[in-house]
């Protein structure tokens, strides 16, 4: 029986090569994302009037980040179990980011600190919703050792 899994050298070095969420206000998303991804040491990659990248412009081996009018002309949704969580170097980050999201018109859906019940306890998590109702997570996986 065959390996389903895919040697080392055919590894593409990561799960996700890119995230898309519809928005209702373009606008109003890169006013939000902008700044978000600025503090991550990201910036805007393509823009044209239906779509918005973020990532590394050096490195095509970063996933992007999209935002986007629906292809199909339908108002944007949100969806029900659906979350995008930024993995981040130190816990103050997830506190700044969490903190300019809320500024800039997303809400809170669960304020930064450890979850040691749900995630063990080195694990610092903050989540939100950006301004068209997407569910965000600003995560540091060792937030003890990196505040």
């Amino acid at each position: 029986m065959g390996s389903h899994l895919a040697s080392s050298s055919e590894k593409s070095g990561g799960m996700i090569g890119y995230v898309t969420l519809g928005s209702s206000d373009l606008a109003r998303s890169k006013a939000f994302y902008d700044p978000i991804f600025e503090k991550m040491g990201l910036s805007l990659c393509f823009e044209d009037d239906q779509v918005f990248c973020w990532g590394d412009k050096s490195d095509e081996a970063v996933p992007r980040f999209f935002v986007c009018t629906p292809f199909d002309d339908q108002p944007a949704t949100v969806g029900n179990g659906t979350m995008t969580a930024f993995r981040l170097p130190r816990a103050s980050m997830v506190d700044d980011l969490h903190s300019i999201g809320i500024k800039l018109g997303g809400t809170d859906e669960g304020a930064p600190g450890f979850r040691p019940e749900q995630y063990g306890d080195k694990f610092y998590v903050a989540y939100m919703r950006d301004p068209d109702g997407n569910k965000l997570a600003f995560a540091c996986y060792d937030g003890i050792a990196n505040p």
